[in-house]
């Protein structure tokens, strides 16, 4: 079975596949200065080691690349680490490919494998990453915007009245108490984003590409936009599989 790995910035994901089925999911917080044996103290909580075959890595935080690899190297197992040199199958058309994340890279992969091309991937993280694969099957870049949850703690940081809110959406836009007025600002504003990114997109390609979500709030801004289509929490690990299969 492989275990994939997606290690963002505030948030990991793992993945195991028994074959091409994802068998087991867990999110934890990403601790930046966790150690190779914390890490498999960790892991080894979740789920059974000793069933896993290899690992396959996808790490927007540099320092946790090498403890992983060592993490890996305890467990017994091959390691493969997203990023230059790696066969991902699709071509990359970036100025400079070393400087596209590898879950960027993952999504694209799976995006084109699962839905076809043309295609958007929006993924709802730390940032929020608008990835494009063109009609010919290629990453063609994308546009990076700041993250939900970290457009909320900058809101709250620096507004002294201003207090935290469950991100949902308020039963109308014209929101009667402070609480549902940040509410819609909140939900209504990134979904606004997304509809114009996605639409401005679209008239650059010159074809109506399907744009798919993913990521933790990906399920709640979906519901709410008129040009998000489908929504795949899993697709970047869906994409490290396709990826570590490839290069086995």
């Amino acid at each position: 079975m492989l275990l994939a790995v997606d290690a963002g910035n505030t948030q990991t994901v793992y993945g195991v596949f028994d074959g091409d089925r994802l068998a087991e999911h867990y999110r934890v917080a990403t601790e930046r200065r966790r150690t190779a044996d914390e890490l498999y103290v960790l892991i080894n909580g979740l789920l059974d080691l000793d069933a896993i075959d290899g690992v396959c890595l996808s790490s927007t935080v540099p320092a946790l690349v090498r403890e992983y690899e060592e993490f890996a190297g305890r467990a017994g197992v091959p390691v493969l680490v997203m990023g230059p040199g790696v066969s991902t199958g699709i071509a990359i058309r970036y100025d400079d490919p070393r400087e596209v994340g590898p879950d960027r890279i993952a999504n694209a992969v799976a995006a084109k494998e699962r839905y076809g091309s043309p295609c958007i991937v929006v993924d709802f993280g730390t940032s929020t990453n608008f990835d494009v694969v063109s009609s010919e099957g290629e990453y063609v870049g994308g546009v990076l915007a700041p993250g939900i949850e970290i457009s909320m703690d900058a809101l709250f940081s620096r507004a002294a009245r201003l207090f935290r809110v469950d991100f949902t959406a308020p039963p109308s836009v014209i929101g009667k108490t402070t609480q549902t007025a940040l509410q819609s600002g909140l939900v209504y504003g990134f979904v606004g984003q997304v509809d114009e990114l996605v639409t401005r997109i679209r008239a650059e390609l010159g074809v109506d590409a399907q744009a798919i979500a993913t990521g933790g709030l990906a399920e709640l801004v979906a519901s709410h936009s008129r040009t998000l289509a489908k929504v795949d929490p899993h697709l970047t690990l869906e994409g490290l599989r396709l990826v570590y299969a490839r290069n086995s």
